[in-house]
């Protein structure tokens, strides 16, 4: 009985002493390791320069202009008509010839 008591008390004593506290280890993530503030101004800068680079390119191609071609002889087979359309003699969406 002796023994048992000895060994409730060093467990009672076990249980009360404070124990450290177990560290548990910070989960890095991937952008902890930047501050959040420099990383949208480094996108904002990136972003306007993109929209920059972008309206100079496209001023560029827009004023270069593009080559206007020889128009193509009318061939009179393009545009047999066997009988009139019910809205006249032309096409809806050709120009009228009268």
């Amino acid at each position: 009985m002796a023994m048992a008591m000895v060994r409730s008390a060093l467990v009672r004593t076990a249980a009360r002493t404070p124990r450290p506290a177990a560290s548990v280890p910070k989960r890095n993530f991937a952008s902890s390791s930047h501050d959040d503030a420099h990383e949208t101004a480094k996108w904002e800068k990136i972003t306007y320069l993109g929209i920059a680079s972008c309206t100079i390119l496209a001023f560029y191609n827009l004023s270069k202009g593009h080559p206007h071609h020889e128009e193509p002889p009318a061939y009179p087979y393009l545009h047999i008509r066997n009988k009139e359309f019910p809205w006249g003699p032309d096409g809806l969406f050709e120009s009228k010839h009268h």
